[in-house]
């Protein structure tokens, strides 16, 4: 691409480390053990900008891991374009496998990498994502130190098949886990499944959060265009990296920071193409922590205002029928916003890392491929964003309307004179191992009639709040056909899950959200008309539980989980370490010398 001339060097952070006179017995200091690998002080002190490249690729991350090899490629670009690469790793964090979940990891791969960046001689950096929250975590960080940074995205799988049919990561699983509970398939048969849909290096190839969050860091302006969805083994995806190594530099000489770019203008866009994606509903915590680090106001109303009233755009599983291979050759994130361009909908004169506005960036990205893109005015489906809630259970949840299925609306929504709004028998777990241990308890008398809720998973009370609210029915209605029930709780749900769940409730039950006053048996109210879930029990007996003892919560297992629920806030906010929102641009102050 066409990489936009910067202007004359600048004097960068990097030189109080390397190239400075009055205090040239810590130029000595630090310069000394940076050479023991062969790196020159000739280079380090040569006034080109140093370029960090976070590296979240490990063994431990394989969603990830393709950064490893991409990390060579982004070096390439940053020493052809004048800089100096050093290469750093961020914690890692990997969802499928980090126990109790790696939600605890976002908030501790943040602060790390904001020490990082702040008490180094780092002048930009490139941040490579991939697994869910490896973006929001470098974009929190990134918006904290305000240096320059670039997100590369490592890309999803190839596409999945199995039996001549296409299966997507996580989505496999859920619909596996049906099939197996019903007794259509076999142990053996549901680990196939697994093992078919993922066949290659990169994250999730359906839209998940792993590839909802990269896709909005594009939207954002964060990430060259078209740069989310290329597929971790394509050729284009190693170009990419090195267009970015290149552009990083011409970033670093202009600095060009993150607040230039993350605006309540970006929010709003990512918001926005939330919708048209059918974005998973991790994007809400996540664009929040975010904006909440940039210092942009962005409301949970939000969500409705701007996001609800969008058109699905893009089949992809969970919410359409295709996967990441066909999203890429059909333009990726960018035609997709072309279409939303074209209705207006964008605020696209903003700035972008390219250097050039959003608008530019889409200039001629119309999709040829409307199976897979579809024309605004022909969406797969009307009002795909997500369903704000609040009532007596919570003041806030969402509920992913893209993934609501005919059976679904039939079933629960589609009541003569009442459309859009059920009403069901609560069934309550305190954690997954409750509703592991008992839903296929009979004594429970579980029917369609009956709402699952999870509560005990959220932020605190997990703690990092966990995707375990999309529960799937007892194996008696799974053989009977019914495949969902309506579920609710205080934790998240799998972006690559096709559950209509009510999810994120805030407060949790484990700070006295009104959670923890429900029982089993107790009837729940969902208007989506006007926006309410309501348990319906008198203030009175309300009155005489909250006397009773609270429910459960698991004991702190590690010092991190216990700083982390000490520090923590609500899905609904972001769920960000409170105490860290009031640090902006430190990395504009440099750090006091350590000898």
């Amino acid at each position: 691409m066409n990489i936009p001339a910067h202007r004359p060097s600048r004097r960068f952070r990097s030189q109080d480390w390397f190239d400075n006179p009055e205090h040239i017995d810590m130029t000595a200091l630090y310069l000394e053990r940076f050479m023991n690998y062969g790196i020159t002080a000739e280079e380090l002190r040569s006034g080109r900008p140093i370029i960090g490249i976070a590296q979240s690729g490990s063994d431990i991350s394989p969603c990830n891991r393709i950064h490893l090899e991409l990390a060579q490629r982004v070096r390439d670009g940053i020493r052809d374009a004048g800089g100096i690469p050093m290469e750093f790793p961020l914690h890692p964090i990997f969802e499928n496998c980090r126990r109790p979940t790696a939600a605890l990891d976002r908030n501790l791969a943040y602060l790390g990498l904001v020490e990082i960046l702040h008490g180094y001689p780092i002048d930009a950096v490139v941040l490579t994502t991939g697994c869910d929250k490896t973006t929001p975590a470098q974009l929190m960080a990134a918006a904290t130190v305000d240096i320059p940074a670039i997100v590369l995205s490592g890309g999803p799988m190839l596409d999945g098949w199995m039996d001549g049919e296409l299966v997507g990561s996580g989505a496999a699983i859920w619909k596996g886990r049906r099939q197996l509970s019903a007794g259509l398939i076999d142990n053996d048969k549901f680990l196939q499944i697994a093992a078919a849909s993922a066949p290659s290096a990169g994250h999730c190839n359906t839209m998940g959060t792993a590839s909802t969050m990269n896709a909005l860091a594009e939207a954002l302006g964060m990430s060259l265009t078209g740069c989310s969805a290329i597929p971790a083994p394509y050729r284009e995806r190693g170009q990419i990296a090195y267009e970015t190594g290149r552009r990083i530099v011409g970033m670093a000489h202009d600095d060009v920071r993150p607040s230039s770019i993350l605006t309540r203008e970006a929010f709003l866009d990512a918001i926005i193409v939330n919708a048209a994606i059918g974005g998973s509903t991790n994007a809400q915590p996540h664009l929040m922590a975010m904006a909440r680090h940039a210092g942009v106001e962005l409301a949970s109303s939000d969500w409705m205002a701007h996001g609800y009233d969008v058109p699905l755009l893009l089949n992809m599983q969970p919410a359409g029928k295709y996967l990441g291979e066909r999203f890429h050759r059909a333009g990726g994130v960018p035609a997709v916003m072309w279409e939303l361009l074209q209705a207006g909908l964008l605020h696209a004169q903003r700035p972008t890392v390219t250097g050039r506005s959003m608008a530019e960036n889409l200039a001629g990205r119309e999709s040829a491929d409307r199976e897979m893109i579809r024309p605004f005015a022909a969406p797969l489906k009307e009002k795909a964003g997500f369903m704000a809630l609040q009532g007596n259970l919570f003041d806030f949840a969402i509920m992913k309307t893209s993934v609501i299925s005919p059976a679904f609306r039939e079933r629960y929504l589609s009541r003569p004179g009442s459309e859009g709004v059920f009403e069901a028998r609560a069934i309550v777990f305190d954690g997954s191992s409750d509703y592991h241990a008992r839903i296929n308890d009979p004594a429970l008398g579980i029917d369609d009639s009956c709402m699952l809720v999870m509560r005990g998973a959220g932020p605190v009370g997990w703690p990092g709040s966990a995707e375990v609210v999309n529960m799937q029915p007892p194996d008696a209605l799974l053989k009977a056909g019914i495949l969902n029930l309506p579920t609710l709780g205080d934790g998240r749900q799998s972006g690559t899950s096709d559950s209509p769940s009510i999810l994120n409730a805030s407060p949790e039950s484990a700070v006295g959200g009104g959670l923890a006053l429900l029982r089993t048996g107790d009837i729940i109210r969902v208007d989506l008309n006007g926006g309410r879930c309501d348990m319906l029990v008198d203030a009175q007996e309300l009155a005489r539980r909250a006397t009773e003892l609270p429910p459960p919560v698991n004991d702190s297992a590690t010092p991190w989980q216990e700083i982390y629920r000490a520090s923590v806030g609500q899905l609904e906010t972001g769920a960000c370490m409170e105490l860290a929102l009031k640090y902006r641009a430190v990395g504009q102050t440099l750090p006091r010398h350590n000898h």
